[in-house]
This record gives C-alpha cells, structure tokens and sequence, in this order.
C-alpha cells in the first residue's frame, strides 16, 4: 500500500482509541460523497425536481468544499486539529440530518452546502491527526488511514443504496447518526494535548496566491477539466442506468471500490516504474476513451455499469497521481498547494453535474458522455502543453508514506 509499510512493527491493530476515533469518522466522511448518489432518481420522484435540480446537490457540496479548502489550513494553524475536526464534523451532523427532514429540493442543496463546509473542515485535518495519534510508527497509522479512506468511498454509495431503498432520507439520516457517534468519540478519546505542537499559522491569501506558480497552475487547469469527466459518471449515469436505489447503490459500490483499489494500491506501483506525467498521458487518454464508450453503451445497462466500474479504475490512478504531483511541484506548504488546487478542482466537480443534466435534456441522453470526453481531452492537452512547468515533478524519487496519504486524500476527497 505505502512505501512506508515497513515502519510498521506487527501493531497496526493495537492503537490509541484517539486513532480509532477518528478513523471510525473518515470512513463516515468519505462516506458522503456517493452516498446520494443511489437517491438522486428517488429524490427527483419524490420532490418534483427535474434531474437538473436534483444535481445541484454536488454542486452545492463541492462548491462549497473547495471554496472552503482556501480557508481550513488558515482555521486549523490557529484553533489546533481537534477544534477544526469536532467544528467539521458537528456541522455534518447538522445539515445531514436538516437534509432528511427537508421537504423540497431547495432545502436540500442548501444543506449539501453545510454539509460540503464541515466536510472541508475535517478532511483537511484528518490525516495529520492520525499521525499524531498513532502508535507503531507513521506507516502503521498511515495503512490505517487509507483504509479508512477506501472503505468510505466504497461502502458510501451501497449504505446510499441500502437506506435508500427504504427512503431518500435514510441515507440522510444514517450519516447524520453515524457523525454524531464520531463526534462523540473524538471528544472522549482524542486529547487536546495533542495539539501542543501548532502548525505555523498561514496567511488566508495563501493558496490564492499560490496558483501564480506555473506548476501549480498548469496542474488545477488540468484537474478543472479532468473532474468535469469524473462528475459526469458518478452523478449523471444513475439517471440513464435507470435502476432503483439498491440497483444503483451496488453498481457505485464497484465503482468505489475499484477507485479506492487503484487509488492506493496501483498508482504508487505505477509512479513507481514511469514519471507521473507518463502516467498522466496514459490515464487521461483511456478515460476519454472509457467515457465515449459510455455514450455508444447507453441503452444497455450491463455494458454501462462496466464502463462506470471501469471508470473507476482508472479515476483512482488519476486522482492519486495528479495530487502527488501538485505535492512536489512546488516549494510551498503542501496544505497550502492542496487548497489551492482542491478549490479550482472541485469547481469543475461543481458545474459538470447539472451542466450534463442539460446536455442531456436539450441533444440527447449520451451527449454528457461524448462532452465528458472532450474535457478530459482538454486536459491531456493542458498537461502535454505544460510539460516543462512539470518537470520537477518528474524528478522526485519514491514517495514518502506521508506525501502518498496526503495525495490520496486530497485525490479522493471529491
């Protein structure tokens, strides 16, 4: 899984329960990206939303999680790891359980944006509290992490699936409930001295600034048009796919898992053996391709499901390297470099979604597919271009466990 596996000392199981605590809530918390996905059908029924409206539901999120990422490197270097953490995750049991009890559409974009907000919050803080925490040595709390984190993304669209087949609001709910346990156990079990060593506070233009670097800059222009292609398969295909919340719920739990399989096991191999910008050239050319086979595929459920699992392959290797890359580009603090290039990713992530409800509605159902394709194009063309402003990135050698976990949740964190 990591490079560093071999700090470990046969303890990765024997933990403080501070560790335990919070990895208990990164599974919640990476969670909540699919789990609506399995709904979105049901919640367009049940509310009178038209599929455009019912998008809006990532929009809001990841617009708000990426305008937030700006500010959280900013809140955490002053208040300390556990306040950012316990803020986040109070402000996900809020507006996921305001979710549940709204009775419009409206109401519930609005409290996906809280939800995206205390989302920002924890995920930022997350990893390097685990590390912090944990005994056995970094590789240990490290595996530790990114399983968490690949069992989140995994379980979020099938526990979606699973409640919502009783309800819309299950899901809702079940989020809610589950975040209120880890809140509770982080208050019990993670203790403040643990933020005895503040980070060094950082200015809120930061990351704003940042994105003036050539690199930096090259890389979130790439990642701006590379997520409209993610976004376009996780949250338009459950309407053309046609399945109920279950049906849906099992086929993004494929998805999920081949993601967070790629993600932390294949794209460590890959960078590896090649320089990430050769991965890079490799990955974006076979998204486009998996995604103009969607569009030809429509009609046929099965062959559209292994796309979408395919698909998942192949984000995962895509998510993980691009966000290594955005960590070594540069010589500014790797949180600031990661807001930066998280806001102007997630704003990609923002508008495909209900920009391919549109297509869809307008020129035909596999029109956000073959749209989907041109942008991932466009990125490839972008990193191509961009070569030379890429070098650094190349020259690195084998990635610390730490820079590894940091790549893979910023990748995933979306």
């Amino acid at each position: 899984m990591s490079h560093g596996s071999h700090e470990t000392s046969g303890s990765i199981l024997k933990q403080p329960k501070a560790v335990w605590a919070v990895a208990f809530a990164c599974v919640i918390a990476f969670m909540g990206i699919g789990l609506v996905d399995p709904i979105l059908p049901a919640i367009a029924e049940s509310l009178q939303a038209t599929p455009t409206e019912t998008e809006m539901l990532f929009t809001s999120y990841l617009l708000i999680t990426g305008l937030a990422m700006l500010g959280t490197s900013w809140l955490s270097s002053r208040i300390g790891a556990k306040k950012t953490l316990l803020i986040g995750l109070g402000l996900i049991v809020i507006f996921a359980a305001a979710a549940g009890l709204s009775q419009n559409v409206e109401s519930v974009i609005g409290f996906r944006a809280g939800w995206g907000l205390g989302n920002a919050l924890f995920i930022s803080t997350a990893l390097a509290t685990i590390v912090g925490a944990a005994s056995g040595g970094t590789g240990s709390a490290i595996i530790l992490y990114e399983a968490a984190l690949g069992l989140g993304i995994a379980i979020g669209p099938l526990l979606g699936g699973l409640l919502g087949h009783l309800s819309w609001r299950g899901p809702f709910f079940g989020t809610a409930a589950l975040m209120a346990v880890g809140f509770i156990a982080i208050v019990a079990f993670l203790r403040p001295e643990r933020d005895a060593e503040k980070p060094v506070p950082t200015k809120l233009s930061a990351p704003i600034r940042a994105l003036r670097q050539p690199a930096l800059a090259v890389l979130a222009a790439a990642a701006l048009f590379y997520n409209i292609g993610f976004f376009v398969l996780l949250a338009y295909s459950p309407f053309p796919l046609g399945f109920d919340a279950l049906g849906l719920g099992f086929t993004f739990f494929g998805w999920g898992l081949a993601l967070a399989v790629t993600s932390v096991f294949v794209a460590p191999l890959l960078t590896a053996r090649m320089p990430r910008t050769r991965v890079l050239w490799i990955a974006l050319p076979l998204l486009a391709v998996d995604l103009v086979a969607a569009g030809l595929v429509i009609a046929n459920p099965t062959a559209l499901v292994v796309c979408i699992v395919i698909g998942g392959l192949v984000l995962g290797v895509l998510n993980t390297v691009l966000t290594e890359c955005v960590m070594e580009a540069t010589d500014l603090q790797r949180s600031v470099a990661s807001s930066a290039y998280s806001a102007v990713r997630f704003l990609g992530g923002a508008v495909a979604p209900p920009a391919a409800a549109e297509l869809a509605h307008l020129i035909a159902p596999d029109a956000p597919y073959y749209a989907a394709a041109g942008s991932v194009a466009v990125a490839l063309v972008i990193v191509v271009l961009g070569h030379r402003a890429l070098r650094r990135v190349d020259r690195v050698e084998a990635e610390p466990a730490l820079t590894e976990a940091e790549a893979i949740t910023a990748g995933d964190a979306a």
